[in-house]
């Protein structure tokens, strides 16, 4: 151990609030042009777009005019401060367009410009505006949107609805907005994060929250900077009733270096995020397709509900099971399929229920799960409502799918326009009234009837697999458990190396238990620890191995002492380690091996995982991870979550682990490496968990490295640099 003196605590830096990001008074655009190919003059046109409702200025120092509006040559010929500066110059002209801007009384800067600007320069010119008390959004971004407010700063189209995305990645952006367009909803808000040197996802996510136009929330985040404080954020989010949709990648990127320890190798960053999701009720999608698809769903049950007097959106009812209503038995087949295969029950009807579809049926009509219509809806529209209203208030499934053909009679038959949308509203009264979700599949598009439908809180998909994805999708929101603690601070010493003895002695002083154990360097040594210590049968290990079984650095169950002087000769001419553990052998009945690591993420902190260990821990990969440190209860939950959680409770008659024991144990290794932040990786493997108790019979550390590297600058997608900018 090596004494070290804890740094001094540093204070928070001081956040204001955004009103002059989204809403200002007044906006000045630097760079303004009146040539269709370059940003400038998208941003002009966009910020002229709003000039009913705030002054807006445009700076050219080459002159000329837009719309009416003359350019002025700088921002200190403006009439009156400008509170909003967009920036969209050369990279050299950028500080001192912003200097100027300060000087002029400016509180927020949008930097579109990309490129020419180091790692350092950026930074400092954040630390420029934040001195001021003023706040940076870039530099490297695609500008900001509030369809609420009439603020359109960027390039592209953004549609007025109520969703609100956050994303590093303007490209992406757009295509989230087309499609949210062609589903009827939009945006709320846009923000373009762009490098993050000042306002950052957590930022702008957290602004969000109180937007009451803002019914749910969405977002690509690459670099996830303080990814504790986004933690807390996706948290209260969801304790407004404001979902949050996130999109983020490495699914299938490798980790780009060799693994120092099982954990290193199983605790990916995906991974963590997929915990942090998790324990803050956040949704962690694939595609942009599926976060349109929930967002559609869920921004639709927000409207459905504030109509039936409920103020938080997407509270309905957790799903598990559907009732599907189909026009032909081909399409209700394969709507039946695809919500199972998304884990949703489609259950069988109560036989009251199955008597009261028939009689709204021909004779011979399928009137189980899945319904099959055999033509009711054409005969007589009425049908429709009737059929799903009837399964919406029979309490037999918590949702009903109409899936086929409802929506597009009227534009084969122009007549029926009236009766169609009577019908549509007849559906979502239904659906108000039963306090149940109804979800709409066709093949129709923007007709009348589907207009109904969106506006009263239905959502409508024009494929079935988007229908049960959305739906499957939302059913995963449930409470967060996740309840961040103040990080403590760091211990007084810290660990001169990672090795076993090292870590052995850290963690027997947070109570974790290990087998009787003597460090030799030589076999007569060993041979005396046995006898004086430990006993027979005993391990024999190789210190100064991070895998220990693969170099041939453990021997099991040796039993005696010649035993033990022949391995040591073994072992010392496979690994040549100078130093070796003679440990007692702990074989306790019906025991299981685990694997309890921490991985000190760069940008979440410490993460705890559990898993199935061993020598097979990378195999099976069956793991569970969360934020360290742990409270009991959600150790034992994380460890109850393993796909092999059966074998700890008791597997066909065998007695089960002791599960507070084990989940004591989680908990000290978590709250040794929070304690210790030179440690880069921590790791107990295995953990021994038994009816009677845990117990650990190998550990391992890694130390943080010194001098690591900055993270590196994201800009994805159309961002500032991909178009000519003047001045």
């Amino acid at each position: 151990m090596v004494q070290v003196t804890p740094p001094p605590e540093t204070g928070v830096h001081a956040r204001v609030d955004l009103d002059a990001l989204f809403d200002p008074r007044s906006v000045a655009v630097v760079g303004a042009s009146d040539n269709p190919e370059k940003w400038g003059y998208w941003l002009a046109s966009g910020a002229l777009s709003g000039r009913d409702r705030r002054a807006v200025h445009l700076v050219n120092h080459r002159g000329g005019a837009l719309d009416g509006e003359p350019f002025l040559p700088d921002l200190a010929s403006l009439p009156v401060p400008p509170e909003h500066v967009v920036v969209a110059v050369p990279p050299h002209h950028v500080r001192p367009v912003v200097t100027d801007g300060l000087a002029a009384g400016a509180r927020c800067f949008t930097v579109i410009t990309s490129g020419g600007a180091t790692a350092e320069e950026e930074r400092a010119l954040a630390e420029l505006v934040t001195a001021r008390g003023a706040r940076l959004l870039g530099p490297n971004c695609m500008g900001v949107v509030d369809t609420t407010s009439e603020l359109r700063l960027s390039w592209g189209e953004f549609p007025s609805g109520s969703l609100g995305l956050v994303s590093q990645s303007g490209n992406l952006a757009l295509e989230i907005g087309r499609l949210l367009a062609r589903s009827g909803q939009g945006f709320s808000r846009f923000v373009s994060l762009g490098n993050q040197r000042d306002i950052d996802a957590a930022d702008a996510l957290e602004s969000l929250i109180t937007h009451g136009p803002t019914r749910a929330l969405a977002a690509y985040i690459e670099d996830f900077r303080d990814g504790r404080r986004l933690a807390q954020v996706l948290t209260a989010a969801h304790a407004a009733g404001k979902p949050v949709l996130l999109l983020t990648v490495g699914r299938s990127a490798a980790s780009g270096r060799a693994a120092a320890s099982h954990t290193g190798a199983l605790v990916s960053a995906r991974a963590t995020v997929e915990a942090v999701c998790r324990d803050a009720g956040a949704l962690l999608l694939d595609t942009a397709g599926d976060l349109v698809d929930t967002a559609v769903y869920l921004l639709a049950q927000g409207v459905r509900d504030r109509s039936a007097g409920h103020t938080a959106a997407g509270r309905s009812p957790h799903l598990r099971s559907v009732a599907v209503v189909g026009d032909s038995g081909g399409q209700g087949a394969l709507a039946a399929d695809a919500f199972a295969a998304q884990g949703l029950d489609v259950p069988a009807f109560a036989e009251g229920t199955r008597d009261a579809v028939a009689e709204q049926l021909p004779t011979g009509a399928g009137c189980g799960n899945p319904v099959d219509l055999a033509g009711a809806g054409e005969v007589d529209l009425g049908n429709y409502a009737r059929v799903a209203g009837t399964l919406l208030h029979s309490g037999d499934t918590d949702a009903v799918v109409l899936t086929g053909y409802f929506g597009d009679y009227a534009t084969a038959n122009p007549a029926q326009t009236e009766r169609e949308c009577e019908v549509a509203h007849a559906l979502a009264d239904a659906a108000v009234t039963s306090g149940r979700a109804l979800v709409v599949h066709t093949m129709a598009r923007d007709t009348p009837a589907l207009t109904v439908l969106r506006q009263r809180g239905v959502p409508v998909y024009e494929r079935i697999e988007q229908a049960a994805t959305a739906v499957a999708t939302a059913a995963r929101l449930t409470d967060p458990p996740l309840t961040l603690e103040d990080p403590p601070a760091p211990a007084t010493y810290r660990l001169a190396d990672g090795g076993y003895e090292n870590v052995r002695e850290l963690l027997s002083s947070y109570q974790l238990a290990f087998p009787a154990a003597e460090f030799v360097t030589g076999a007569d040594e060993a041979v005396e620890a046995a006898e004086h210590r430990t006993g027979y049968p005993l391990v024999l290990k190789a210190m100064g191995l991070a895998h220990k079984t693969e170099a041939g650095g453990v021997a099991l169950s040796i039993a005696d002492a010649d035993a033990l002087r022949a391995a040591f000769a073994r072992m010392k001419a496979a690994t040549g380690a100078d130093r070796y553990a003679v440990e007692a052998m702990a074989t306790p009945p019906y025991g299981h091996e685990l694997i309890v690591g921490v991985r000190r993420d760069p940008s979440f902190g410490p993460v705890v995982m559990v898993g199935i260990g061993g020598v097979t821990a990378e195999l099976l990969a069956d793991t569970a991870l969360a934020l360290a440190p742990l409270t009991p209860a959600r150790a034992r939950a994380l460890l109850l979550r393993l796909r092999h959680a059966p074998l700890l409770t008791g597997w066909r008659g065998a007695p089960g682990a002791h599960l507070d024991a084990a989940a004591a144990a989680v908990c000290a290794v978590a709250r040794a490496a929070v304690d210790h932040p030179e440690l880069a990786e921590l790791e107990v493997n295995p953990l021994l968990v038994h009816p009677g108790g845990a117990i650990a019979l190998d550990a391992h550390g890694v130390l943080d490295r010194a001098g690591t590297s900055p993270a590196p600058v994201h800009g994805v997608g159309k961002e500032g640099g991909g178009l000519l900018v003047e001045r």
